[in-house]
């Protein structure tokens, strides 16, 4: 008893099973998207692999330099990876490129252009479609520059 005349009572906690479930099945919410998430990511982040199913570039006398070509972002794979650009479907402004792939223009990020000679004369791109979209890995201009 205090001076007023009062008992001190201790703070007793509600025990209604309906008050507390919501708050439980809240708790695990976060921790577990966050989860999913990390389990996800590395197949997000997994490097692309190059390809020639039909194998018709297994003897072109390019495919050694096609195989070597890197610009930087990494190596751009093969000519099979590749795909040629008419002229039309790229411009050079600027000193930077833009190319149209799928009737829609995207900006070349200047770490993407190969600045080796162009040994196949044509122009090329190797974009790489991902799940935030289409990325520029390689971009090699022909004669037109």
């Amino acid at each position: 008893m205090n001076s007023g005349g009062h008992v001190a009572r201790r703070y007793a906690k509600k025990s209604n099973p309906e008050s507390t479930r919501p708050h439980r099945a809240g708790r695990w919410k976060m921790p577990l998207m966050i989860g999913g998430i990390l389990l996800l990511l590395p197949l997000a982040a997994s490097p692309g692999e190059a390809r020639d199913p039909d194998g018709r570039y297994a003897n072109s006398p390019l495919k050694q330099w096609f195989d070597s070509l890197r610009s930087g972002k990494g190596p751009c794979c093969s000519d099979a990876d590749g795909s040629a650009v008419s002229d039309v479907d790229w411009e050079s402004k600027g000193g930077h490129y833009r190319v149209r792939i799928d009737g829609e223009w995207y900006n070349v990020p200047d770490d993407a252009v190969i600045t080796e000679p162009n040994r196949a004369g044509r122009t090329m791109v190797w974009p790489m479609r991902g799940y935030q979209g289409l990325s520029i890995r390689c971009f090699m201009p022909g004669s037109m520059t």
